[in-house]
């Protein structure tokens, strides 16, 4: 007899205690495997697809696209050792039955976890895999989705089915607001309002303005955009191709739809608007206020701790960066066009701090506040600050003192696009001991870095460009850079900062000495 379990927000690790819903992968009525991702959300730190520990029917989903859920908040129940004969399933087993079956057993077969055993992270007997992120799973493959369609909706969302029923958990409590599956109780629910009969943006049906058929929209941003602005996706044509609707075809309708309810309000106001002054002493506009949360909120917290813990200092000094110009051009030309990518300054940049490390230990280091010690860390785990679409992001290169400059330039490569996709995951963001920042990609000069809690110290590099500059004895233009070291004063001293900047400074100027002291 089928059992339905409520699957919660797990752990996430890292000290995360919420996530916003980005996109659903399943939808009310899919049969899901074991350990198939069921849901993409964002955390702090980065996009996470979240499996389900459990195999069966999807009955309803909590929260909608946009949504920030604590850990611990119910995502979405599943119907646990269904089979098409089972008669608790009502309706859904005789239109999924055939399909459940081929499928090998898709919809899991065997007895389900007891009531008292934790449905948000513990294992289901022969029908949980207890393995909530992505990548730990049973290794078993996802089956491929298939859906049970529910009962016919009218087009203003409303089931055509008068009986309706609201799911229950596990526990056997009414699930207040999801969005549930009427043919899994026997009947289209109505219970969850407007959510629950509305049918997906991806696939509209119905007949608005003489068009009929799907809505053709790919992006869950798209989605979302139209739901914030109230936007029927089913009366616009989408500019895409085969008539797909793009940001652009909403963009578009929302201004459209702003033109005409700021004419509409023109026309009714226009007496009171003449008699009012548009703007007054006591009538100031209201101020923005934007939440800090997720990436932006995690910034803060960290650049707040930074400050408010470690006594920073820094120190800089302007390079000739001219020679170091040139051993790049030198290397990418003997590489050849077919040889992969180029090696950039950055790779250089983070070459050279690998051997200033190795001559001053200090600043690989942190600080335990409570056992009030200095811990000099044994290897280099380069920290580069990326900017993204999601905000400034720390990506980390792993065992950075193993590897040239190619083999970093090659991972920074990699680690960025991932960051661009926003797939990056929490153990790429941690574990840096050393972060470079190169902040002259803005244009801009110098800087003072805040550093990366819980490290000892952050270079940040400005732009590289022409100067006037002393060489030899005479005024010449060379490709000038500042360099700006910040250090926690309390692992070091300026002498090790001073000379560990210079060391910096002199590779820089003159590439030979890196190779003197390898």
């Amino acid at each position: 007899m089928a059992q339905v379990l409520e699957f919660k927000l797990p752990d996430l690790g890292e000290g995360l205690t919420e996530a916003e819903i980005v996109r659903w992968l399943v939808e009310v009525g899919d049969v899901v495997a074991i350990d198939q991702p069921v849901v993409e959300v964002e955390t702090a730190k980065a996009m996470v697809e979240v499996p389900c520990p459990y195999g069966g029917v999807v009955t309803a989903r909590f929260g909608e696209e946009g949504m920030e859920l604590p850990v611990g908040a119910p995502l979405l129940t599943v119907a646990v050792g269904a089979t098409e004969s089972s008669s608790s399933l009502g309706t859904a087993a005789d239109q999924a039955g055939p399909r459940a079956s081929r499928n090998g057993g898709a919809v899991a077969d065997g007895s389900a976890a007891g009531a008292g055993q934790d449905s948000g992270s513990g294992s289901a007997s022969g029908s949980g895999s207890g393995n909530v992120l992505v990548g730990y799973g049973t290794g078993a493959p996802a089956a491929r989705r298939r859906r049970i369609r529910p009962q016919p909706t009218a087009l203003n969302g409303t089931p055509a089915a008068a009986p309706a029923s609201a799911s229950t958990s596990a526990s056997g409590s009414t699930a207040p607001g999801p969005v549930v599956a009427g043919p899994l109780t026997g009947s289209a629910s109505a219970t969850a309002g407007p959510v629950a009969g509305a049918a997906p943006a991806t696939a509209l049906a119905g007949e608005v303005d003489g068009r009929e058929g799907p809505v053709a929209v790919v992006s869950p941003l798209v989605r979302r955009l139209a739901r914030q602005h109230e936007i029927d996706l089913r009366r616009l044509t989408g500019s895409g191709p085969d008539g797909l609707i793009l940001r652009a075809d909403v963009d578009a309708a929302i201004r459209l739809a702003g033109e005409a309810a700021e004419a509409e309000s023109r026309s009714a106001d226009a007496p009171a608007r003449r008699a009012v002054p548009e703007r007054t002493a006591a009538g100031e506009a209201a101020a923005e206020r934007v939440p800090l949360r997720g990436v932006r909120g995690a910034v803060a917290d960290k650049l707040s701790r930074s400050r408010t813990e470690i006594p920073d200092a820094t120190c800089w000094v302007d390079a000739d960066a001219t020679e170091l110009m040139a051993v790049r051009a030198a290397m990418n030309a003997a590489t050849g066009p077919s040889a992969g990518p180029k090696v950039s300054v950055l790779a250089l940049l983070a070459r050279i701090c690998t051997a200033a490390l190795a001559r001053y230990p200090e600043l690989n280091s942190t600080v335990d506040t409570e056992a009030r010690e200095i811990v000099r860390l044994p290897g280099v785990h380069l920290g580069f600050a990326a900017q993204t679409e999601r905000g400034l992001v720390v990506p980390v290169v792993r065992d950075a003192h193993t590897r040239n400059a190619e083999s970093i330039g090659a991972e920074i490569a990699r680690l960025t696009e991932v960051a661009r996709t926003g797939k990056l995951s929490p153990a790429q963001l941690t574990g840096g001991t050393f972060t470079l920042n190169n902040y002259g990609v803005f244009g801009v000069d110098g800087s003072t870095p805040i550093i990366n809690h819980p490290e000892a110290a952050m270079l940040g590099v400005g732009r590289i460009m022409p100067k006037p500059w002393v060489h030899q004895g005479e005024l010449a233009v060379r490709q000038v850079v500042q360099l700006s070291l910040t250090f926690d004063h309390r692992v070091c001293d300026g002498g090790t900062a001073g000379g560990f900047l210079r060391y910096v400074a002199d590779c820089v100027e003159q590439p030979a000495v890196l190779l003197r002291t390898l």
